[in-house]
């Protein structure tokens, strides 16, 4: 009996593992997704999105936000399926029971998150120039250093902070809708200049357009990995995610017919800050009005971006498929800190030696290889397990639809760039 109460108090002792804090609800991290998808999309790549598709960049955001919308319904359905952190590699070992695969997607996520941060941070430099003089590479440093702290911190005030962002980015669109649309019925406007015709040379640019409009949409696919954080992650998670998308877009379909109808195209292209040329073309200061929340909306998307990327290396840490140690949670911030500050300094490598516009074509590249991947992982699991009780689960063409479109918009990239 001795030896037994030996080993039965040497267990006992045993500390156990520091875990994630599920402090999110549903109105929070449905906020927090759309705070992810908003942000440099669509503050900052508007104007490059006009550059190519011209006076047809809505329809270039319709196109986008079609082919996002069916790999967000496969999302919906794996996060109810699989609640877990590192999403996508978890997704894609349970479907196909490889770990150079799983790791091979958690890694792209990763990638993903890495440069979308860059990118995104890069994107702050057009309106924070509106009230400083520093260099852009200096206002990029200062930038990514103090959110990889504040990532670092802990989720709850990470969240908070992300919502009450995010609200500032919804009142920052409303605002763009609501001035340009103000200003619309003294504008000439021929509304079938905005509709497409069956011609094969403007389809070039629109097509193009989407490609790089789909980098707006990127982030409904990050909440997945906030799901070992979230209350009730099988209700809330899809809930969310279908939400967050459907908020968005209604929003950029407004603003990008605002944008086209009340500035001329050249602007919109050649502005470091094109929603604050809308604005000034109202006759309104942006430096009072667009210019503040434009700077905090940037900042908000590159904030989410580096806790998305370290959550997955936590959860990749701690699934085998990653180092151990990227998977340590701190027992005062319960946060995953070393994977924190490895993704913060990616980041700010990356904005300090690529241009904003390579930064977001990669992003946008990889994003839909890993959309690909889960929407055929998503196709696998339910060719074994067609329904999951308690969940909601969508026909089998809507997985594959995506992955379809999402190759589609691939290569057509491909053929642009030959």
């Amino acid at each position: 009996m001795e030896p037994l109460k030996s080993l039965h108090s040497s267990v006992e002792q045993v500390p156990a593992p520091i875990s994630l804090r599920r402090t999110l609800s549903l109105p929070v991290i449905t906020l927090y997704g759309l705070g992810t998808i908003l942000g440099a999309g669509i503050y900052v790549l508007i104007g490059e999105v006009a550059r190519v598709a011209q006076m047809f960049a809505p329809f270039a955001f319709a196109i986008a936000a079609l082919i996002a919308g069916f790999t967000a319904f496969a999302y919906a359905e794996l996060t109810a399926r699989i609640p877990r952190s590192a999403g996508e590699a978890v997704y894609v070992q349970a479907a196909f029971a490889r770990n150079w695969l799983a790791a091979g997607t958690g890694w792209a996520v990763v990638v993903v998150g890495i440069i979308s941060a860059a990118t995104i941070a890069k994107g702050v430099t057009g309106y924070a120039q509106l009230y400083t003089q520093l260099p852009a590479p200096a206002i990029v440093a200062i930038l990514i250093v103090a959110l990889g702290l504040l990532a670092a911190w802990g989720v709850r005030e990470t969240a908070w902070t992300a919502v009450a962002v995010t609200m500032a980015e919804v009142f920052g669109l409303l605002l763009v809708i609501a001035l340009g649309g103000w200003h619309i019925p003294r504008a000439d406007v021929n509304w079938s200049d905005l509709v497409p015709p069956l011609a094969s040379v403007p389809w070039a640019g629109i097509f193009a357009g989407a490609f790089l409009a789909f980098y707006a949409f990127i982030g409904f696919e990050d909440m997945v990995n906030m799901a070992e954080e979230v209350r009730e992650p099988r209700r809330n998670l899809p809930l969310a995610i279908l939400l967050a998308l459907v908020i968005s877009t209604l929003l950029y379909m407004l603003v990008a017919v605002v944008c086209v109808v009340t500035v001329p195209v050249e602007v919109l292209a050649t502005s470091d800050a094109p929603l604050a040329a809308v604005i000034e073309s109202t006759g309104f200061s942006a430096h009072i009005s667009i210019g503040p929340i434009g700077m905090v909306a940037v900042v908000n998307g590159a904030l989410i971006q580096l806790v998305m990327a370290a959550r997955v290396l936590y959860g990749m840490g701690g699934n085998g498929l990653a180092a151990t140690w990227l998977a340590s949670v701190h027992p005062y911030t319960r946060t995953p800190l070393l994977a924190t500050f490895l993704v913060t300094a990616l980041a700010l490598l990356l904005a300090l030696t690529f241009p904003l516009v390579h930064l977001a074509q990669a992003t946008s590249f990889v994003t839909l290889i890993i959309f690909t991947t889960v929407n055929l992982a998503l196709l696998r699991l339910k060719r074994r397990e067609p329904r999951v009780a308690g969940i909601v689960s969508y026909p089998r063409w809507v997985p594959g639809t995506g992955a379809i479109l999402c190759v589609g918009l691939l290569l057509l990239q491909f053929s642009e760039l030959l």
